[in-house]
C-alpha cells in the first residue's frame, strides 16, 4: 500500500518507484512480562521482578523486527509512529528489495544491497534500534564511547600495566 505520511515516509527515504515495499505493524503495547512459570524466577528477591519490567527496545524497532523477519528478501530501511488505541501501536516499516534493478542501479540506493546491510533491524542499525543503544554525540553519550556500551564498560575496567623499558 502507499504509506500513510507520505512526507514522513520520504524524509525517511522512501520513494515511490519499483523496489520499494510499507508494512503496516501492528504492537502489542505496555511493558514486557518476564516468561517464567507461575511468577517462579528462583534465585534472591531482587530478581524476583515478574510484572512492572520494561523492554530494553522501543516498540517501534520490535515492529521493525517482526517486518524483517516476515519479509526475509527485503531490507528494513526505516519506520515511522501511524497511530495507538488502548491496545496497539501501529507503524509503518518502509522495506527495499535489494535484488531490484532500480535499487542496484541507483548510487543513492545500491548500498543496502550489500550483504553487510541484511537484516540491519535484528542488529540495532536501524534509526529506532540506534536509539535504545545510548548511541550519540556530546556528553550524554559518554558511556557508549568505544562503538557500545559493552566497549567502553571492558576499556574502563580493564587494568592495563604497560611495561616500563
Amino acid at each position: 500500500p502507499r504509506p500513510t505520511r507520505p512526507d514522513k515516509a520520504r524524509r525517511l527515504g522512501y520513494k515511490a518507484k519499483q523496489g520499494y515495499v510499507i508494512y503496516r505493524v501492528r504492537v502489542r503495547r505496555g511493558g514486557r512480562k518476564r516468561p517464567v512459570p507461575k511468577g517462579a524466577t528462583y534465585g534472591k528477591p531482587v530478581h524476583h521482578g515478574v510484572n512492572q519490567l520494561k523492554f530494553a527496545r522501543s516498540l517501534q524497532s520490535v515492529a521493525e523486527e517482526r517486518a524483517g523477519r516476515h519479509c526475509g528478501a527485503l531490507r528494513v530501511l526505516n519506520s515511522y509512529w501511524v497511530g495507538e488505541d488502548s491496545t496497539y501501536k501501529f507503524f509503518e516499516v518502509i522495506l527495499i528489495d535489494p535484488f531490484h534493478k532500480r535499487i542496484r542501479r541507483n548510487p543513492d540506493t545500491q548500498w543496502i544491497t550489500k550483504p553487510v546491510h541484511k537484516h540491519r533491524e535484528m542488529r540495532g542499525l536501524t534509526s529506532a534500534g540506534r536509539k535504545s543503544r545510548g548511541l550519540g554525540k556530546g556528553h550524554k553519550f559518554h558511556h557508549t564511547i568505544g562503538g557500545s556500551r559493552r566497549a567502553a564498560w571492558r576499556r574502563r575496567n580493564t587494568l592495563q600495566l604497560h611495561r616500563y623499558r
